[in-house]
């Protein structure tokens, strides 16, 4: 499967079964993101990896994970992450949401299912995970074996002409 069918055929998933992501799928994941780019390579994404039933309970406390046996915090530093200087934009988002595509596709092409989850309480992850201040949660990202038994959303994508200026 060349890349761009890959790209199609990859769904988010909103249903897992309990079984466990393997180490080193997990291991591959987390490898994905830490080569993804960063604005002037600052590289200041910090990564929560959770898989423990505790963990995972505590998660839930901010965000719907839909059962899935892994979820990962995508964090950012502000004191790190690179600003632009001609309106002081912090990339603190641009570069989790890069990390968080880069484990999301790792996940696909290990045969996983995964949900990027943007919808959560970042007050309760903060004190269930002892996040420190200077590190914005930014993103979840569920992973796991999909449950066949959950149905698919209808996957639709505008035209590209309406997305898209050719000049």
């Amino acid at each position: 499967m060349d890349f761009l069918e890959f790209l199609k055929a990859r769904y988010s998933v909103r249903g897992y079964t309990d079984r466990t992501v393997e180490d080193d799928k997990l291991a591959a994941i987390l490898e994905a993101g830490r080569f993804a780019p960063t604005a002037a390579n600052l590289q200041p994404q910090s990564v929560i990896a959770v898989k423990s039933k505790e963990g995972l309970a505590k998660v839930s406390q901010a965000a719907n994970i839909y059962g899935a046996p892994l979820a990962i915090i995508v964090c950012a530093d502000k004191t790190k992450a690179w600003k632009r200087p001609y309106d002081g934009k912090i990339t603190t988002d641009i570069d989790a949401s890069i990390v968080t595509d880069h484990m999301m596709l790792e996940a696909a092409s290990l045969k996983l299912g995964s949900v990027w989850i943007c919808h959560f309480k970042p007050d309760v992850l903060r004190n269930n995970f002892d996040i420190p201040e200077n590190l914005e949660p930014v993103n979840i990202l569920a992973v796991g074996y999909m449950d066949d038994s959950v149905p698919l959303r209808e996957k639709s994508r505008k035209a590209l002409e309406e997305t898209t200026m050719i000049v």
